[in-house]
């Protein structure tokens, strides 16, 4: 029997939903998270995340194969359209013939997820690079605008370069920001933010790295379009060197946003 499960939107949630399909031996014909709402002429189920649920169909894929559980968290975190149901067949996959087709790049129930998985990679690889921070008050916070759900990966890299400091990055996309101090890292939802304005100090920072950035440019040897291929311009909008005159005007700074107390750990990438 063919039926939507509405779910809670996260991969526990989405194991859940696995879980769920065995259980009552149906074929999800699609998934809807969050506040999502769909007409359809299928049934539909509200699956509940079920920790134990998850935690037993992901000691199964990780026991078939390490790689394909890797491969199935992170594409849960890829902008590909329908990636619940693309995820779901894998799985389907997996269970049923073993982790042997895996070594074939071009399966089909496998080369979409890959295809995506690897967009994700590339993007997180970018973002290294990309990513701006200011000093708010003691604070180091930057905004990313990716496609990806990118900060569970992402933040990794940032927790391991600035250990000893605060800071915090916030994606627009998914608006959602991860948080760490000393010890302590987490991702939480945040609906809404925008960026304090700088202090002096903080002003003059930037204003260096934007005449630094105009000045190693050899106007003779200008080629926009590699520049934006090496640098693609759906990134500029929150890279310093990009913007207007008044993200270089210093006035009283607004509080950084803070995590509550307690901070949990992150969750894996």
């Amino acid at each position: 029997m063919d039926v939507i499960y509405f779910y809670d939107g996260s991969f526990e949630g989405f194991l859940s939903c696995i879980f769920e399909s065995y259980a009552h031996k149906e074929i999800p014909a699609g998934f809807c998270s969050g506040e999502d709402t769909v007409f359809t002429l299928f049934d539909s189920r509200s699956v509940r995340t079920d920790s134990e649920h998850a935690g037993r169909v992901l000691r199964k894929l990780s026991a078939l194969s390490p790689n394909a559980a890797v491969l199935l968290r992170r594409g849960f975190l890829t902008c590909l359209p329908d990636r619940e149901l693309f995820l779901y067949r894998l799985v389907v996959k997996l269970l049923k013939e073993g982790p042997g087709f895996l070594r074939n790049r071009s399966d089909e129930a496998l080369y979409p997820v890959l295809k995506a998985v690897q967009h994700l990679n590339g993007e997180v690889h970018l973002l290294k690079g990309f990513v701006r921070f200011s000093d708010l008050g003691g604070v180091l916070g930057g905004e990313i605008q990716p496609k990806n759900r990118v900060l569970p990966v992402l933040g990794g890299h940032f927790c391991a370069r600035f250990h000893n400091e605060r800071f915090f990055l916030y994606d627009r996309t998914h608006k959602e920001a991860l948080f760490h101090v000393p010890g302590k890292t987490a991702i939480h939802p945040l609906a809404e933010f925008h960026m304090g304005p700088p202090d002096e100090t903080e002003a003059r920072y930037r204003l260096l790295w934007k005449r630094f950035y105009d000045t190693i440019a050899i106007k003779e040897r200008e080629n926009p379009r590699l520049r934006m291929s090496n640098m693609p311009k759906r990134y500029w909008s929150t890279m310093t060197e990009f913007q207007d005159e008044a993200w270089f005007t210093a006035s009283a700074p607004l509080p950084a946003p803070s995590p509550s107390s307690g901070l949990p750990d992150a969750p894996d990438g």
